[in-house]
């Protein structure tokens, strides 16, 4: 069973996608009841949806006590952007942006640790290259990101030894609704698409009997 968050849109939809027709059961969650209602109608297979606010960790933790089995695969697609140079930024803005991404992502990998850390279970969280490079009028939201990744650095350390391994990905830009609602305007029209993104991650995530892709950047031309 593979477990994906933000999955009413973007790359979590794609990915969605591609593994419910490989006949995989899935559990799918997002913020917007509606969108995530209409990703997962278009399903085949076995998929049960949950609007869940992963910024809750009473919601984190039901959505994890309503799962009938642990989940072989956890893919962590949900966070949300914010741009603009930092004294125009709006601070109750901001402060979404955190709970969003970081908050959001503590919570989830908390409650997966308490729970699988003694289980073969892959976490993949996904980022974005502003957890790598700084980037002029992207301050909050490469703020947010590298909180992330310092994040997953961490508790890979605490995991050491356990069969719970954490996957890092590091997505370039996409061609989705994400750059509408950050206020950043962009022709998007040369950057890559959500399922492109969403084939190229799923062939990194392979892995074989005694070794795994840990860290994935995946890179628009």
């Amino acid at each position: 069973m593979i477990l994906i968050t933000g999955a009413s849109s973007g790359l979590g939809a794609a990915l969605a996608q591609l593994y419910s027709a490989e006949g995989n059961p899935l559990v799918l969650t997002g913020r917007n009841d509606q969108r995530l209602s209409s990703v997962a109608d278009k399903l085949s297979g076995q998929v049960q949806a949950a609007t869940v606010d992963l910024t809750d960790p009473e919601k984190v933790a039901e959505l994890f006590d309503s799962l009938d089995q642990v989940p072989d695969t956890v893919i962590h697609c949900a966070g949300s952007g914010y741009f603009g140079p930092i004294e125009e930024q709006d601070p109750s803005e901001i402060n979404k942006l955190i709970e969003n991404n970081v908050t959001s992502s503590i919570f989830l990998l908390r409650e997966l640790v308490a729970r699988y850390r003694d289980h073969k279970v892959n976490v993949v969280v996904v980022m974005s290259t502003a957890a790598q490079l700084a980037k002029a009028g992207e301050s909050t939201y490469c703020a947010a990101k590298w909180a992330v990744r310092g994040l997953v650095e961490s508790v890979r350390l605490e995991l050491k030894g356990s069969p719970m391994k954490l996957i890092a990905v590091y997505p370039g830009g996409m061609a989705t609704d994400f750059w509408k609602t950050s206020g950043k305007a962009l022709d998007t029209s040369s950057f890559m698409t959500a399922k492109e993104a969403a084939k190229m991650l799923k062939q990194a995530l392979v892995g074989t009997e005694h070794g795994f892709v840990s860290d994935i950047t995946i890179n628009r031309h």
